[in-house]
C-alpha cells in the first residue's frame, strides 16, 4: 500500500493534473517563438519547469489559506475526488501540517523565481512580476469570497491570475503585445465558464463553508446562466484570436469550442452538480487541445 504521507502530497498537488500546466505555459511560450524567432527546446525544459513548479505552488497555497473553512466539508465524493486521486484535503484533514505546507510553498515558490530569473531580463521582469501577482491575487480570492457578496468581484478580479498563466509563458520569450493579450482576452473567459462550472458541482461544500461563489451569490440556475453565458464570449474571442494562428491550432481549437457547446448543452438542459461533474473533464479536454493546438502549430505549422 502506498504511504499514507505520499498520498497526501498526491492530493495536495493534485498530481495527475501535473502534465497540464507545463503544455499550457509553453504554449505561450512556442507562441512566442513563432514571432519572436526559434526557440531551444533547453529553453523549453525550462519553462515546463517554471510552469510546473509555478501551478503546484499555487495549489499548495489555496489548500494551505482554505484549511480551516474545508473542515467544513460535507460531500467529497464530487469535486474534491475529481481534482483529487485519493479524495482527501490533506491539510484541512490533518494529514500535513500547516506549517509543512507553508513550507513547501515556499520551496516551490523559490524554485519558480530561481527559473524565472535565468530568462533574459525584460522577460525575467515581467514573468517574476506576473508570479507575485498571482500568488497575491490568489490570496485576495480566497479571503475574499468569504465575505458576503452582493456582486461577484472576487470572482472576476481573481481568476485573472489563470488566464494571465498561458501570458506568463509567452513573456518568457516575447513581449507585452497584441498577441500576449489576445491570449489573455481569449483565456479568461473560458477561466471564468470553468470557474462556474466547479463552483456549480460545489455547491453544498460551498454553502457549508459560508463561501460567496457565484451559486451562493445568485443561485444554480443563474449559475448555469453564466457558465453559457462567459463561454459564448470565450468563443467569440476564441475567433478573433484564430486570424492570427496557422491551421493546426485552427482545427484544435475549434474541436476544443465544440466540447464546450456538448458541455453547456448538459449543463443548461439540467442545470444540476451531478450533470455539471460529468461534463467537467470536456471543459479539461478543450484546455488541452487548445494548449497542445497551440504549441503543435507553433512546431508543425
Amino acid at each position: 500500500m502506498m504511504n499514507a504521507t505520499l498520498r497526501a502530497y498526491i492530493d495536495l498537488t493534485r498530481l495527475q493534473f501535473s502534465f497540464a500546466w507545463p503544455l499550457l505555459f509553453c504554449s505561450g511560450y512556442l507562441l512566442a517563438a513563432t514571432v519572436y524567432g526559434t526557440f531551444s527546446w533547453f529553453v523549453v525544459a525550462r519553462v515546463a519547469l517554471i510552469g510546473f513548479f509555478g501551478f503546484e505552488a499555487g495549489f499548495v497555497l489555496n489548500d494551505y489559506i482554505d484549511r480551516n473553512y474545508d473542515k467544513n466539508d460535507v460531500e467529497a465524493d464530487k469535486l474534491t475526488r475529481y481534482w483529487r486521486f485519493f479524495g482527501t484535503r490533506p491539510v484541512a484533514d490533518g494529514l500535513i501540517p500547516p506549517n509543512h505546507a507553508v513550507g513547501l510553498f515556499f520551496m516551490l515558490a523559490a524554485v519558480t523565481a530561481a527559473l524565472i530569473l535565468t530568462l533574459p531580463y525584460l522577460h525575467s521582469l515581467f514573468v517574476l512580476l506576473i508570479m507575485i501577482y498571482c500568488y497575491t491575487i490568489e490570496i485576495f480570492y480566497q479571503i475574499e469570497k468569504r465575505q458576503p457578496q452582493q456582486f461577484p468581484f472576487a470572482q472576476l478580479i481573481g481568476r485573472t491570475d489563470f488566464a494571465l498563466f498561458p501570458v506568463a509563458g509567452y513573456l518568457c520569450l516575447g513581449n507585452p503585445d497584441p498577441n500576449a493579450f489576445l491570449y489573455f482576452a481569449f483565456f479568461y473567459p473560458f477561466a471564468m465558464a470553468h470557474l462556474g462550472a466547479n463552483d456549480l458541482i460545489d455547491v453544498i461544500n460551498d454553502r457549508a463553508r459560508g463561501m460567496s461563489t457565484i451559486p451562493m451569490i445568485y443561485d444554480i440556475p443563474r449559475t448555469a446562466y453564466w457558465i453559457g453565458g462567459f463561454t459564448i464570449i470565450h468563443a467569440m474571442m476564441a475567433f478573433v484570436f484564430m486570424i492570427r494562428l496557422g491551421w493546426i491550432t485552427r482545427c484544435c481549437i475549434t474541436a476544443g469550442l465544440c466540447l464546450l457547446v456538448i458541455a453547456n448543452v448538459v449543463i443548461l438542459k439540467n442545470k444540476t452538480p451531478d450533470a455539471t461533474l460529468k461534463v467537467l473533464p470536456l471543459f479539461h479536454l478543450a484546455m488541452v487541445l487548445y494548449a497542445g493546438g497551440i504549441a503543435a502549430g507553433a512546431l508543425f505549422g
